[in-house]
């Protein structure tokens, strides 16, 4: 290598411990989360907006495809390399040493730069008795607050929908090649120079008065009225939605964002989780239309799951709901990065089970005794399905008068209101259903195909929101699991399928079966690499990056470089 090699530049940028070139050093890196895997020239760490800044120059003026990544939580493989068929090097920009969370107005809105996680920004806020703008299942793992608005992540809010702001500081590669930065921050005085607003936003002292632009959105602000439209001739949240398309919403790392400015919310002063039960789906559907119709005061969250998710998560889940109960967030992401390093050694040695840490945490877990209370076991034996419904504030009230006046009198059905320990396993129980498929199908690798995983919105007055899987589909199905944000009616479906199983061909038929219902997918993760973007997600991109620098390949766009120099 020379003094002019990229690799030795990045190098002097960042520190030789800040550039990671090997195959095993970078293998983490190059995966996905659940799936996907590829290949690149390097990972990159820089430490600060600068070190950000000028690793973003000489890459672009190596010519590299540049792939942004921060903790790579996302399940459809949007944040890693995609394969090895690139037209020239891939580099990947590994953001999650840059983090500083400053409060604006008293934290009525914050700055976030790119490494900053959801889950610091909530503990940041409690302190002021504020309340993020979005809450999405991976904020416990590490999901930072840049990647969810990037990537228009939906979160179980009701009160608030898909993670949005039309403010924000971000680079892009113009059409002509040359690397540019946008501040659309809406706060003055920041400087002129890259170095300058760098420089501001590290030291992080905004006064008032320097914020301006307070016209424009820094969250979803219209989801409460939007998710109310039960008759709307589209689901109210979904992933490509074109109105919430904006420069780094939804960008999906087609820019590189430097910052973005996000609005926060008062904290309730009370809150109360209910447990409902039901061996019959129409009744949470009249419920559904009475909270949304008639309620004052919308949930907090509603969460729904299934008898078979519940079962599925109570064996398979049992590790990750007492690792977040007892070691706490803050180290799961270390913890997630050094399983997955582990991993990848121990399946290069033939002759060992694929995915040995995740059976060892499954084998340990099973020492430990029963941690669900007992009265949500008692309603996972009475009833087939059931709702976490989280009120807040007035709404309590209200929706304890409704269970106990009207809902209660239907037939078949039951609810309690949860005490402190309830309330924190219930809610803990509903996280670990999203990785219950994996490590069932993981435990049972030699009889099942890989995990076959749909995030859904479905339309708000679908009536057959549970899905009745017909017998040529099933047969195929080692197991089926259903659990989802119920009010806004967006359902995740994991299916396991048999051994042997065209997994490509079972996917498309139950996409078929959804577009026939005007359905929308992916509804909150992106489409990454698993799913093609269609014509207005697309244009965005191109938009962003008329030279597709950034993340090529995503949603099923090319890979090559679009640079006028390269055609």
């Amino acid at each position: 290598m020379t003094v002019n090699d990229p690799i030795e530049r990045l190098k002097k940028i960042v520190g030789n411990q800040g550039v990671l070139t090997s195959d095993s050093q970078t293998a983490y890196y190059r995966s996905g989360f659940r799936s996907g895997f590829g290949g690149a020239l390097a990972v990159v760490f820089p430490n600060s907006l600068l070190e950000l800044w000028e690793t973003l120059k000489i890459s672009v003026e190596a010519n590299y495809a540049i792939i942004m990544q921060a903790t790579k939580t996302g399940l459809t493989e949007g944040s890693s390399p995609s394969g090895f068929d690139y037209d020239r090097e891939v580099i990947v920009i590994n953001i999650t040493r840059i983090k500083k969370i400053i409060l604006l107005d008293k934290g009525k809105q914050v700055v976030a730069l790119p490494g900053s996680t959801l889950h610091e920004l909530e503990k940041e806020l409690t302190s002021i008795n504020r309340a993020p703008h979005s809450v999405i299942g991976s904020t416990t793992i590490g999901a930072t607050v840049v990647g969810g608005i990037a990537n228009n992540a939906g979160g179980a809010l009701c009160k608030r929908g898909s993670s949005y702001t039309e403010l924000s500081l971000f680079a892009r590669v113009d059409k002509e090649g040359n690397l540019e930065l946008v501040n659309h921050l809406g706060i003055k005085n920041l400087g002129e120079t890259p170095e300058e607003i760098f420089k501001s936003l590290e030291a992080g002292n905004i006064p008032i008065e320097d914020i301006g632009e307070l016209d424009k959105a820094a969250s979803d602000r219209d989801y409460q009225q939007r998710i109310r439209k039960m008759d709307a001739d589209i689901p109210n949240r979904y992933n490509a939605d074109p109105n919430r398309l904006y420069e780094v919403s939804g960008s999906a790392g087609k820019v590189v964002a430097f910052a973005v400015r996000v609005d926060t919310y008062p904290m309730p002063e009370s809150k109360q989780v209910f447990y409902l039960g039901t061996n019959n789906p129409d009744d949470f559907s009249r419920l559904r239309k009475h909270i949304l119709g008639k309620f004052s005061e919308l949930p907090e969250m509603c969460e729904y799951m299934n008898r078979g998710i519940f079962d599925t998560a109570k064996k398979y889940g049992k590790d990750v709901f007492l690792s977040i109960k007892h070691i706490g967030t803050k180290r799961l992401p270390k913890l997630y990065a050094l399983k997955s390093n582990l991993e990848y050694f121990l399946n290069k040695i033939p002759f060992i089970p694929k995915f040995l840490p995740d059976q060892f945490l499954y084998y340990i877990s099973k020492v430990f005794p029963e941690h669900l209370p007992q009265r949500l076991v008692d309603y996972r034996n009475q009833y087939e399905h059931y709702l976490i419904l989280y009120m807040s504030d007035e709404g309590i009230n209200e929706a304890r008068n409704y269970l106990e006046q009207e809902w209660s009198n239907l037939k078949g059905v039951g609810f309690f209101e949860c005490n402190e320990t309830e309330q924190e396993a219930s809610l803990l129980h509903r996280f670990a259903a999203a990785g219950a498929a994996i490590r069932y199908q993981t435990m049972n690798q030699k009889e099942t195909e890989e995990v076959l995983a749909l995030d859904i919105a479905l339309l708000g007055n679908d009536s057959e929101w549970m899905e009745r899987i017909p017998n040529d589909l099933e047969q195929h199905l080692d197991l089926s699991l259903y659990y989802g944000h119920f009010m806004c009616h967006v359902f995740h479906h994991d299916y396991i399928l048999k051994k042997g199983t065209n997994v490509k061909a079972i996917k498309d038929k139950l996409l078929q079966r959804l577009d026939e219902k005007n359905a929308k997918y992916p509804a909150e993760h992106n489409v990454g690499h698993m799913y093609p973007a269609d014509k207005s997600l697309r244009e965005h991109y191109e938009k962003l990056d008329p030279t597709n620098t950034f993340n090529p390949g995503i949603g099923f766009t090319p890979k090559e470089s679009h640079k006028k120099c390269d055609n």
